[in-house]
């Protein structure tokens, strides 16, 4: 068990997924400081229910059961004053317990889970694969600057939920499954729907 920052967010990151962010709250300005002076990680988790930005009088947000850990891989002053971060999902954590400090950023008691295994890539799953490559040429994704390897199955499944615009309580479900056959099974479904196969 080990304590680790985090940046609830209403968005899902997952692991090899890349995901831009405007910093403007004070108590997540001092976490990016930190982060890059030290080259730290922090951990991201999903708000089930609340605000991203704290108000008085306002409950905490309820923050999901489980997160990822996040880098800072890019960080850039943004036209209108703040700071842009972009931030890359490192590996899963379990959230167990937290406290917040004196300036309200909240600290997570986390257990780091395993990352999974490379699994090669079969044949079944070329159609992922493909709506993959067709999505990378998109000017969104292409500022994310990614680095797929199109051999490992994780990597792809991975990448393909954090760009698809999914409801965020799927890509939370998503994030926690620990069989890459499921997770491919769930895209494939996903991906029929889409298109009308079913």
């Amino acid at each position: 068990m080990s304590e680790l920052p985090l940046f609830p967010l209403s968005s899902v990151l997952l692991p090899r997924g890349r995901m831009p962010l405007q910093i403007f709250e004070q108590r997540y300005l001092d976490l990016v400081r930190e982060s890059l002076r030290n080259d730290d990680n922090f951990g991201v988790v999903w708000i089930r229910r609340g605000s991203e930005v704290a108000e008085r009088g306002r409950a905490s947000p309820e923050l999901g059961d489980y997160g990822a850990v996040a880098k800072i891989v890019d960080w850039d002053q943004l036209s209108n004053g703040l700071l842009g971060i972009t931030i890359e999902g490192v590996q899963r954590f379990d959230l167990h317990a937290t406290s917040s400090r004196a300036n309200g950023l909240v600290i997570g008691e986390v257990e780091l889970r395993e990352p999974p295994e490379l699994v090669r890539m079969r044949e079944t799953w070329q159609p992922l694969l493909d709506l993959l490559r067709s999505i990378e040429g998109h000017p969104h994704v292409e500022r994310l600057k990614l680095r797929i390897d199109y051999n490992d199955a994780w990597d792809v499944a991975l990448t393909l939920v954090q760009l698809l615009p999914l409801e965020e309580h799927f890509k939370y479900e998503l994030l926690g499954l620990d069989s890459i056959d499921e997770l491919m099974q769930e895209l494939d479904e996903l991906l029929s729907e889409v298109s009308g196969e079913h």
